[in-house]
């Protein structure tokens, strides 16, 4: 009777023993396969990843890629792009757009370049760097045209540049003009006066502190910088008048810093016609295909160049932390 009591209880311990056995075998079996599923996942993104990067650079490399493969090898129009502000630290700088100018001269199919303006102007020292370029190649390839087009506006160091060129065409919406220089700037002393703050400069030099907003102004300063300002402005108007010649309407208010629409920029004499890329290539130059030869950065110096600024950011604040208290 024990015995038999005793094999009961062995049986209902076996079958309770493989019961949990069973569910663990589940539970393990149910990990490993969700394992396995997110490994599948993890290798899928990582991939898809991988593809989207690869396909970014063949997107960036894509002109390079295309001149080198001779898939260019027919007469063309070479398109180099002025967007945006001209400056040395941004993508329409002097440094583009003259290397940009170099390549579509070298390539033996370029019939014609066209210098597409869209930008308010920018720095008066890129603008010239660009616009004696412009003149050397000109005098170097005197059967090569370089003509300058006009979409929303080119104003101030834009226009500086497309003077050089051999024609400028616009739209009759165009903005063209603003053959002046300008220096801004804002002065707080009424307001520390009001608020009682008190301000401390000490300086080893008479004028270090320039038009300082904090300071009173000196009738000296003024003066000294409005002379600055008139001997630049003076180079913008020779510039001007070299590229543009005979064409110049000259009156009282053309070189006082106005803009003008592209109907009367043509009355005035500061563009010569109508017409967009496409018909200033087809008409103009009989080159209607258009290839882009503007100079971009590559986008892994972009990439590296963002990292290099979020870390340099990094560190900027952690040095200020320390140094603030």
């Amino acid at each position: 009777m024990e015995k038999q009591q005793d094999n009961q209880v062995k049986s209902d311990f076996s079958h309770e023993a493989g019961w949990e056995r069973a569910v663990i075998e589940k539970l393990v079996l149910a990990t490993v396969t969700e394992q396995t599923r997110a490994r599948r996942w993890g290798i899928f993104f990582k991939s898809l990843l991988f593809i989207y990067l690869i396909g970014m650079v063949i997107v960036a490399m894509y002109p390079k890629i295309r001149q080198s493969l001779g898939v260019q090898s027919a007469n063309h129009t070479a398109i180099i792009k002025m967007v945006g502000i001209i400056a040395e630290d941004k993508e329409a700088n002097a440094e583009n757009i003259i290397e940009s100018l170099r390549t579509a001269v070298k390539d033996k199919y370029t019939k014609g370049i066209i210098l597409h303006a869209n930008s308010p102007g920018g720095s008066p020292v890129q603008a010239s760097y660009v616009y004696e370029e412009i003149r050397k190649t000109k005098k170097e390839h005197p059967d090569l045209p370089i003509y300058s087009v006009v979409s929303d506006m080119c104003a101030s160091g834009c226009y500086y540049i497309a003077s050089a060129s051999d024609k400028i065409f616009v739209n009759h919406s165009s903005l063209i003009g603003s053959i002046g220089v300008i220096m801004d700037g804002f002065g707080f002393v009424e307001s520390m006066q009001k608020l009682g703050i008190e301000r401390r400069l000490i300086t080893a030099g008479d004028h270090k502190a320039l038009l300082d907003p904090f300071s009173p102004p000196k009738e000296s300063e003024i003066r000294y910088m409005q002379g600055l300002l008139n001997q630049v402005h003076q180079q913008f108007i020779k510039a001007v008048r070299t590229g543009r010649g005979d064409r110049l309407k000259e009156t009282s208010e053309l070189f006082s810093g106005l803009v003008w629409s592209g109907e009367e920029g043509i009355k005035l004499g500061v563009a010569d016609g109508f017409g967009n890329d496409d018909y200033v290539a087809k008409e103009i130059i009989g080159a209607e295909s258009l290839v882009d030869f503007t100079r971009e950065e590559q986008l892994l110096d972009r990439i590296a160049g963002k990292l290099g600024s979020a870390f340099g950011q990094s560190i900027g604040s952690i040095v200020q932390r320390f140094s603030l208290r």
